[in-house]
């Protein structure tokens, strides 16, 4: 695929995200995906993923943890089979009403038409003190 053909599928997938349509963004990806973003396990939806059915676990604890989701990513730059955005996450958790809103960084391979693997940076200091809220109410 071309770069911009890349970058297309990609924006596809924020679209559909931005929609709540989280199989189109499964049906976008590779069979053994690998699905990363590292962080605190407060956070319900960090680790490493390998596969569809775990990436749709990472949608699943998104989905069940938070409310108001809003993603937003400045244009996409591509080169090659690789495609790389930024731009900012906002949510709020469900359990405590906690709102937060952080810069990301998002870094796609693509490879005959699917997503093979997805790194995801993001400052997540912000989000764990927001889930770490849902801890504390609970005392």
């Amino acid at each position: 695929m071309s770069e911009q053909q890349n970058k297309g599928l990609v924006q596809s997938c924020y679209d559909a995200f931005g929609r709540g349509d989280i199989q189109t963004i499964l049906s976008n990806l590779a069979d053994d995906v690998e699905w990363t973003l590292e962080g605190p396990s407060i956070i319900p939806f960090t680790g490493k993923r390998k596969g569809v059915a775990q990436v749709k676990q990472f949608f699943d604890a998104l989905a069940t943890t938070q409310t108001n989701q809003k993603l937003t990513m400045e244009p996409l730059i591509a080169q090659g089979d690789q495609v790389a955005g930024v731009g900012r996450y906002a949510a709020t958790v469900s359990a405590n009403g906690k709102r937060f809103d952080t810069p990301v960084s998002h870094f796609f391979t693509i490879r005959n038409g699917k997503i093979t693997r997805f790194v995801d940076v993001t400052e997540t200091a912000t989000i764990a003190d927001a889930y770490r809220a849902t801890s504390a109410a609970g005392r």
